[in-house]
């Protein structure tokens, strides 16, 4: 029988109460207190710590406090990546993120869900899906980009936006759930 740390590295469906898995949570919560406690003007002691939690980054990474994140290493983010206060990636499973993004204020990256059936949500089980975001992407205010999205190059995603399902590159998207609303020039 598989532990439950076997079935979240798996990509299985597993119990978040599991105390593996709420030590490695528990370690993200951590550097993420001492990120949102680090002077907000010392961003060289910012980016020290940003590069301890995430996975990988790009050289240049910018991110206004307060932050969280689930997991930490599960985030990869490229070259200029910016977030704006109070961003929120729940990584439980991987978020990969290009390069010269942009994320607005109060905004959520989420690669977790948890079951449809109240059996399953009363066993505390979560289910999770990748989220991919391209290059050259903003991303705006109080926008939820829901798991096992893929965002292509070159898009913005308007303000309030929920992202349910794959948006193509060089486009706008907007609205509850987002549709793509204009199309870019490259």
């Amino acid at each position: 029988m598989k532990s439950e740390m076997e079935k979240y590295l798996a990509g299985e469906e597993f119990c978040f109460l599991d105390s593996e898995i709420a030590a490695m949570k528990e370690h993200a919560t951590q550097l993420c207190k001492k990120f949102n406690d680090i002077d907000p003007s010392n961003l060289d002691e910012q980016k020290v710590v940003i590069k301890e939690l995430f996975g990988s980054t790009g050289e240049n990474v910018y991110m206004q406090p307060p932050f969280n994140c689930d997991v930490g290493t599960n985030i990869h983010v490229g070259e200029d990546f910016l977030t704006n206060f109070n961003v929120k990636i729940l990584d439980v499973t991987s978020v990969t993120i290009g390069d010269y993004c942009m994320i607005g204020p109060n905004s959520v990256i989420s690669t977790v869900n948890h079951p449809m059936t109240a059996k399953g949500r009363r066993e505390k089980l979560s289910i999770t899906k990748p989220v991919v975001i391209g290059n050259d992407v903003w991303i705006g205010a109080n926008c939820v980009i829901n798991p096992g999205v893929t965002i292509g190059n070159n898009v913005i995603v308007g303000a309030g936006a929920v992202v349910t399902k794959d948006v193509p590159d060089n486009s706008v998207v907007a609205g509850v759930p987002a549709k793509v609303i204009k199309e870019l020039k490259e």
